[in-house]
C-alpha cells in the first residue's frame, strides 16, 4: 500500500511537479492550494487540470492561514508525510506586500505544525529558501553558516520556519527536514522569476530590466533535479541527533552559480532572438549571488543535478512556446 502524502501548494511550480512525479509512481497525493492571485492563475489551474486526471490525486482549494481548513485535511485524509511547499513567495513583493507573508509564511506553517503535532505524520518537508544567507560573502553558502541577517521579510519568514520546525519537532517528535532551494527553474514555472519574464519580454520585443548592470550570479537548478532530491529525502526522516532530535536543514541546488547575462546569452541562443537590454542598479533585498554547498544532501541521499542550463532552458522554452503558442 502506498503512502498518502500531502503537498501544500499543490498548484504551484515545484509542488505540481512533485506531485505529478509520485502519482506516477502510485502514491496517494493530497493537494492544498488557495489558488491566489500573486501571479496568473490560469497557470495553476493549467496544472491542476494535469493533476486532476490522476485517480490518486484528491484537491482541496483552502488557505493555510485558516486552522480549521488545514486541520480538516489532516483529520480526514491522515497523511503519512506532510510537504509544505505552499508560502507566499518573492523578495521583490515583500517590500510591498508584508501581511502576506505574515499570513501565509508564519501563520499558514504555524497551523501545519500544530497539524503535524496533532496527527502524527512520520515526515515532514518543507520549503526554507536561499534568501536566508542574505548578502554573505563566503562561498559556497553552507547550512552550517550564520543566517541572522535576513535582508527582506521574505528571507526572515524562512529563517522562522526553520526555528518554529525545530522548535515543533523538539517538543512533539515531528521527524523534520527544511530545504533551502536554490533559484528553481522550469516549464510551468512562475512568471514572476527573472527567466520567465525575460522570456515574455524577448518575445514581445520589449526591453529586459538588468539588476546590478547584470553583475549577478545564481545556482539555477532545474526542477526535475529537485523533485528527485525530494523524492529521496520522503522515505527517510532524520535520525536522531546526540540530544535526541529528528531535524534537518538542506541546501537543494546546482552548487554551480551561472553569471546572469551568460543565462540570458543562453536563453536568446535557445529562442533565437536577442533581447533588448536596460540595464539597473541592484534592488532593495535582492543578493549578489546565490551559491549552494550541497554536500551534505549529496552524501546522505546521493543528490546530483544532472541538467545543465542549456538543457533546462531548451525544456522551458520548449514547452513555453507550447503553452503560450508563441
Amino acid at each position: 500500500m502506498k503512502q498518502t502524502i500531502l503537498i501544500t501548494g499543490a498548484a504551484g511550480f515545484i509542488g505540481f511537479h512533485l506531485a505529478k512525479s509520485l502519482l506516477d509512481e502510485q502514491y496517494e497525493i493530497i493537494g492544498f492550494d488557495n489558488i491566489n492571485n500573486y501571479y496568473d492563475v490560469s497557470l495553476k489551474y493549467a496544472r491542476l487540470e494535469i493533476l486532476n486526471k490522476y485517480k490518486n490525486f484528491k484537491f482541496i482549494q483552502a488557505d493555510l492561514a485558516d486552522e480549521n481548513s488545514v486541520n480538516n485535511v489532516f483529520k480526514t485524509y491522515k497523511p503519512d508525510i506532510a510537504v509544505n511547499l505552499a508560502a507566499q513567495a518573492g523578495v521583490r513583493y515583500s517590500i510591498d506586500n508584508p501581511k502576506a507573508y505574515i499570513d501565509s509564511n508564519i501563520i499558514g506553517f504555524f497551523n501545519v505544525l500544530e497539524a503535524c503535532r496533532h496527527y502524527l505524520v512520520k515526515h515532514l518537508i518543507y520549503a526554507s529558501s536561499s534568501s536566508v544567507y542574505g548578502n554573505q560573502k563566503k562561498t559556497p553558502f553552507s547550512v552550517d553558516d550564520n543566517v541572522d541577517r535576513p535582508i527582506s521579510l521574505y528571507a526572515a519568514t524562512k529563517k522562522s520556519n526553520e526555528l518554529m520546525a525545530f522548535t515543533y519537532s523538539h517538543l512533539y517528535k515531528i521527524p523534520a527536514t527544511g530545504l533551502r532551494f536554490f533559484t528553481v527553474y522550469g516549464p510551468f514555472g512562475r512568471p514572476d522569476m527573472a527567466y520567465f519574464g525575460f522570456t515574455n519580454k524577448i518575445f514581445a520585443g520589449e526591453p529586459i530590466k538588468i539588476f546590478n548592470n547584470g553583475n549577478m550570479l545564481r545556482d539555477f537548478t532545474y526542477v526535475d533535479d529537485i523533485v528527485t532530491g525530494i523524492k529521496n529525502i520522503l522515505p527517510c526522516p532524520p535520525s536522531k541527533d546526540e540530544n535526541g532530535d529528528q531535524y534537518r536543514v538542506y541546501n537543494i541546488g546546482n552548487n554551480k552559480p551561472e553569471k546572469l547575462l551568460t543565462f540570458i546569452e543562453t536563453l536568446e541562443e535557445i529562442i533565437g532572438i536577442e533581447a533588448k537590454k536596460e540595464y539597473l542598479p541592484m534592488q532593495p533585498g535582492d543578493v549578489y549571488q546565490t551559491y549552494a554547498d550541497v554536500s551534505e544532501l549529496e552524501k546522505n541521499f546521493n543528490f546530483k543535478p544532472q541538467t545543465s542550463i542549456r538543457e533546462g532552458l531548451t525544456e522551458f522554452v520548449n514547452w513555453y512556446r507550447e503553452f503560450y503558442h508563441k
